[in-house]
């Protein structure tokens, strides 16, 4: 009677689990799956010299279920580590498990572990019941395969997107570790570093977002509004740590601001999509105040760049944690850039970057006065002593110089005179190379509203440089910049005398195109964005 009574009561949790699972209720569906795996294990550990073969094996069938079933529940709350160790103790029970492996091949999935989700899907499709899963079974295979071919070698192409107007899904993108490192950086405490020469446009890195999270900002939204995306995102934050070990670990890995030099230099091996998931990601827990103090240093702001790049609404903006650019520092003259597609950043190099050079962004507007920049380093909590500052700091003291400000601090003059005062400038107190990029991209609006205007340009074309001149210095010093390129392909082309050489033009404007949206497109996406 006792084992009746036992049997019946496993085949109501059997099939209380099975249905909670089948209604999405996962937590229902863990909890009576768990019952259903303690009684089981302490009836075969009271009952175990009593048994014939087949009983146990019976049982041991029903807890291999039970720890899928579980494992399963466990994926979709996104609780990645202890669904893992689910799927690690049923393929114990039964290395070929289809169920299990189908299960454990999706949660390394979605950690971006390619390699190790691509053997599992083809241990599953060596089962009987591949057979009849066999369209899932070969989408993931197709799926992971593609995924696994990016992660390994770069080739990320987003044309097809960007022919279609950014209609539809966005492109599938897989994590990617280019040729980088981290290590202790003279700006502040640690950054990523080149570890060969790299051209422009190069892709740098591809990260999904730990968290995220997006509104539309009204210009006259208060900042309730902006408080409430921000709590929405640490919520997100915390609960990804709770549920999975490797995220936790690789947050407490970054900054809170404090003890920069002291701070330790992880290896980068461990932010490649190949790292596993065990006992190497054995971190404490994080408090409440650590993560708070590490979102408020390594959160990206997700705003103009992915409004201009998605067509997204101009008021569109969002807040989200990538672990790898998060140790990239400030420059006012940067050779990395970003861009922003679902919930992935892309970083690609603005400019040529030689082996051992560390990468920058600028954490703002790079074409704006010293005064601007300095404003802004305030706002952010820091100062910066990249080259390009330390260089405008010595030259702007000059009387010329604050004159220059005073003039355009006014408004309504003549920047053609602006302009060609600042070349004579240039000119007497021979600056040369970057140094002339630098303060060009400083004054670029004055330049900017000069070749933009055909009466200035009649007035001062003949004494000032060329718009190529002066963009390919820009170029040089600071980066490309897509308002730099529109002046290019809008202003200069218009403003040639006698033609000019289609070609040859193109090829320059796809150079630059290269330094702002990276080569992860082909020519006739490039010339769309162009």
């Amino acid at each position: 009677m006792e084992e009746a009574d036992h049997e019946e009561k496993l085949q109501n949790l059997r099939s209380k689990a099975t249905e909670f699972l089948l209604r999405e209720e996962y937590k229902e569906s863990i909890q009576a799956c768990s019952q259903f795996i303690t009684l089981c294990q302490d009836y075969i550990s009271k009952n175990s010299p009593q048994f014939d073969s087949d009983h146990f094996l019976k049982l041991q069938k029903s807890i291999c279920l039970a720890f899928s079933n579980r494992a399963e529940a466990r994926f979709r709350l996104k609780e990645f580590s202890a669904s893992l160790e689910d799927c690690d103790e049923a393929l114990r029970i039964e290395s070929t498990h289809f169920k299990t492996l189908l299960c454990k091949g999706k949660i390394l999935l979605n950690q971006n572990r390619y390699g190790v989700a691509l053997d599992c899907f083809r241990a599953a499709n060596l089962d009987p019941q591949a057979n009849e899963n066999s369209e899932i079974v070969n989408g993931y295979l197709e799926k992971c395969k593609k995924l696994e071919f990016l992660s390994r070698t770069g080739a990320f192409d987003v044309s097809d997107w960007i022919l279609n107007g950014f209609r539809g899904k966005t492109p599938e993108l897989a994590e990617y570790v280019g040729a980088v490192e981290i290590k202790k950086s003279d700006i502040s405490g640690r950054g990523l570093f080149a570890t060969k020469n790299i051209d422009s446009g190069t892709l740098l890195l591809v990260t999904k977002a730990i968290a995220i999270d997006r509104a539309i900002f009204p210009q006259d939204s208060s900042e309730n509004v902006q408080l409430v995306i921000w709590k929405n995102f640490i919520d997100k934050v915390v609960d990804s740590a709770t549920k999975c070990r490797k995220i936790n670990c690789l947050i407490s890995k970054l900054s809170t601001g404090e003890n920069e030099d002291s701070i330790e230099v992880p290896d980068i091996s461990l932010f490649r999509p190949e790292a596993d998931d065990n006992s190497s990601f054995s971190c404490e827990k994080l408090d409440i105040g650590r993560i708070l103090s590490i979102l408020d240093v390594n959160s990206i702001l997700e705003d103009a760049i992915s409004s201009k790049v998605l067509s997204k609404n101009t008021d569109y903006q969002g807040v989200g944690l990538w672990f790898l650019p998060s140790f990239i520092n400030h420059s006012c003259d940067p050779n990395v850039r970003r861009l922003h597609i679902g919930d992935h950043v892309i970083v690609h190099a603005s400019r040529d970057v030689k082996a051992g050079e560390e990468l920058t962004f600028s954490y703002f507007d790079v074409l704006s006065p010293l005064s601007n920049r300095r404003g802004m380093t305030g706002n952010w909590g820091f100062s910066c002593r990249c080259k390009r500052c330390e260089f405008e700091d010595s030259i702007c003291s000059n009387q010329e110089m604050r004159e220059i400000e005073m003039v355009l601090g006014k408004g309504l003059v003549d920047m053609g005179g602006v302009v060609y005062r600042l070349e004579e400038c240039m000119r007497r107190w021979m600056v040369r190379g970057k140094a002339k990029g630098y303060l060009r991209a400083s004054y670029w609006e004055a330049y900017l509203q000069v070749y933009e205007s055909e009466k200035l340009m009649r007035k001062w074309g003949r004494k000032i440089p060329s718009i190529e001149s002066v963009i390919d210095s820009i170029v040089d010093a600071v980066g490309s910049d897509e308002r730099v390129v529109k002046l290019y392909m809008e202003g200069g082309l218009k403003m040639r005398v006698g033609g000019y050489n289609g070609v040859v033009e193109m090829e320059k404007a796809m150079k630059l195109g290269k330094g702002v949206y990276g080569k992860v497109m082909k020519k006739q996406a490039m010339k769309i964005l162009l």
